[in-house]
């Protein structure tokens, strides 16, 4: 799976939980904006770890160093 795809789940899961979040925990209008707040953060924060992890195995800093007599 590539970035976009992997991306676009991130998404999708986000804007799933957001709805359940809604239809669930409907408890007023200062609940509602701090369950969308917080759900939208940790999927920011959960993509944006991934993200990081995925784009740093394309150019690592440390490059293994192979031994002739192996």
């Amino acid at each position: 799976m590539g970035f976009l795809v992997t991306t676009l789940i991130f998404v999708v899961v986000g804007v799933i939980a957001c709805l359940c979040a809604r239809i669930c925990c409907n408890r007023g209008p200062s609940a509602n904006l701090l369950h969308l707040t917080l759900i939208i953060t940790a999927t920011v924060c959960c993509w944006m770890m991934w993200a990081i992890v995925y784009l740093s195995q394309m150019n690592p800093l440390i490059v293994p160093i192979l031994n002739e007599t192996e």
